[in-house]
Order: structure tokens, then C-alpha cells, then sequence
């Protein structure tokens, strides 16, 4: 049977580049759609300025960009440059997962192992890159991605080294812990708002699902960091944080639905927008202000999957 080390590196970095860039490419219809509620899968790929179908030499991961200018063929609309950088950040991330993750492992090891593991770290990767932008996006983050995420955590223990069930298992459950009971629970009940989304608990438990406690704490820790030097600079820079536009959007929706809804379900969505955070636009002050903690917890996750093991070295020296 074939092993990782009959594979030449080139061969392998190659081809793990080019998966990368595929379904980074695919990763920007996930941004997309799964926040619209709409079908992955069909239809094909369409312009969303008029929705003409993408041929596929116009889809080519990052090339097809550039070759076009940033407008799109069909009716040169621009293109955002999110597209082309979701789809470098995937072949990226695949060549850092080769590296850093299956090259490490002993050259004996089966082919087929090193691609499940390859595959596995990946998707996580690749997941918690389009919950990051989702999260930009709409200040949400799909169970899909992070309870989904934490699944597949646990259903490729078999082909990883990071922790056993039992650290899975507890790094899961202090993950969702650590977040919850003293941000959504502690703070919500004194506040009046949770301190932070239910979605991000369901984040660090993903974390936790892979990389145990350490990596759970870490990420919250690590995120909450990063995020306060980006606060800062948004203050110094524009002197305030502003909300996404797609979620202004959806609250002007969601008042204009209210309006027009008939006196029998009025009721019943007055309900269900106040038990929405977003339903109401943030009050003034610097200690009111909505900030998506997604990007930097998926961020941190990331950075414990490529450098978990000198993260945790280096803690255990100090």
C-alpha cells in the first residue's frame, strides 16, 4: 500500500493548492447563500447584479478576477474582491494544513489516512473561514458551520492526533461553558443583553470539540485579544464601530413586515423580534456598540490548528 512518503512534497502542495482554491471558490456561494436560506447546490453559479449563469471559464478560483477586470462579463458590474481573497485564503489554508499538519506526520503513515486528515482539517478550516465573513456580513453564525463543525470534530478522531474522545468530549463541553454561562447567562440576566451571541459559545465549543480545553480556552482567549486591538484601531482610525450594512437592511425588512403583517400574526412576530438582538438598532455610546466576535474566535481557531502544539509548549514553559 502507497504511504505519504512515496508522494514528492511538490506533487502533494500542488494539488492540496489547487482543492484549496476550488472550493474557496465554492466557499463564496456559502457566504452567500446560507445566511439567504438559499439552496447550495442549485442553481448554478449567477451574477448576483443580474443574474445571469456564470460560464465556467468565468469561474476560474482568483484568475478569472483578475482576467476580468473586477466587473463581471455579463453586465460589468463590479465584482467584489471578497471573491478572489476567499478563494486565495483557501489555497492558502490548504498549503498551510500540508505543511504544517500531514507533512509532520511519520512517512509511513497510509495514504488514505493523510488525505482523511488533510481533508478534515480543511473543512474546519475552510468552515470557520466562511463563518468568519459571514459573521462580517450579518452578525451570524450558522449551527451549520459550528455545531456541524464540531461533529465532524468528533467523527475524525480516528483519523487525528490532537486529543482522544475524552478530551473532545470536555474541551466541547468547557467550550460552550466558558462562553455561555458567564456572557449569555451571567451578563444577560444584569444587563438586560447578552454580553455575547449564542453562536459564538457554539464556536468555542467547536474549538473545544478539536482541540480540547487548551484549545477552547485559547480561543477565547486569543479572540478576545485580537479583537481588542482591531476595536482600538477602529476608534483611532474612524472614532466609532459601525454596524453592517446587511444588518440594517434586514431590521428595515423586518420593521417593514411588521407593518404590513395582519393584526393576527403582529402578535406573534412582536414575539419573536424581541427575542432578537438585532430587531432594535444599538443605542449611542462606545459601550453599546455591536462588534462581530466571530471573525476573531474562528481566527484564533485557526491559529491553534497550525501552531497548537508550540502555543501549548510555550505556555507550559512559562
Amino acid at each position: 500500500m502507497a504511504t505519504l512518503g512515496d508522494f514528492p512534497e511538490a506533487f502533494l502542495a500542488v494539488n492540496a493548492v489547487l482543492l484549496g482554491l476550488i472550493f474557496g471558490s465554492f466557499l463564496n456561494v456559502v457566504i452567500h447563500r446560507l445566511p439567504r436560506g438559499e439552496n447550495l447546490a442549485h442553481p448554478g453559479s449567477r451574477c448576483p447584479a443580474c443574474g445571469a449563469k456564470i460560464r465556467a471559464f468565468d469561474n476560474l478560483p482568483v484568475l478569472s478576477w483578475l482576467l476580468l477586470g473586477g466587473r463581471a462579463r455579463c453586465c460589468k458590474a463590479r465584482i467584489s474582491a471578497r471573491y478572489p481573497l476567499v478563494e486565495a485564503c483557501g489555497g492558502l489554508m490548504a498549503w498551510a494544513i500540508l505543511r504544517v499538519v500531514v507533512l509532520e506526520l511519520p512517512a509511513s503513515t497510509a495514504w488514505w489516512h493523510a488525505l482523511l486528515d488533510f481533508l478534515a482539517h480543511l473543512a474546519l478550516g475552510l468552515g470557520l473561514l466562511a463563518a468568519a465573513f459571514i459573521d462580517l456580513e450579518h452578525m451570524y453564525l450558522p449551527d451549520e458551520i459550528t455545531l456541524g463543525g464540531a461533529v465532524l470534530g468528533l467523527i475524525s478522531l480516528p483519523v487525528r492526533s490532537e486529543v482522544n474522545w475524552r478530551e473532545a468530549l470536555l474541551g466541547a463541553l468547557v467550550g460552550f461553558l466558558i462562553v455561555w454561562l458567564p456572557f449569555d447567562l451571567i451578563y444577560a440576566r444584569l444587563r438586560g443583553m447578552p454580553g455575547m451571541g449564542l453562536g459564538d459559545a457554539k464556536l468555542v465549543l467547536l474549538a473545544g470539540a478539536w482541540f480540547g480545553w487548551r484549545g477552547a480556552v485559547f480561543s477565547l482567549l486569543a479572540g478576545a485579544v485580537q479583537a481588542t486591538f482591531v476595536v482600538l484601531l477602529l476608534l483611532i482610525v474612524r472614532g466609532r464601530i459601525e454596524e453592517p450594512k446587511a444588518v440594517q437592511a434586514e431590521r428595515e425588512r423586518m420593521r417593514i413586515a411588521l407593518a404590513e403583517a395582519p393584526p393576527d400574526e403582529r402578535a406573534e412576530l412582536e414575539r419573536e423580534l424581541a427575542l432578537d438582538p438585532l430587531a432594535a438598532a444599538p443605542e449611542p455610546g462606545l459601550g453599546k456598540a455591536r462588534l462581530a466576535f466571530g471573525p476573531f474566535l474562528a481566527l484564533a481557531v485557526i491559529e491553534y490548528m497550525l501552531f497548537g502544539d508550540a502555543i501549548t509548549q510555550a505556555i507550559l514553559r512559562v
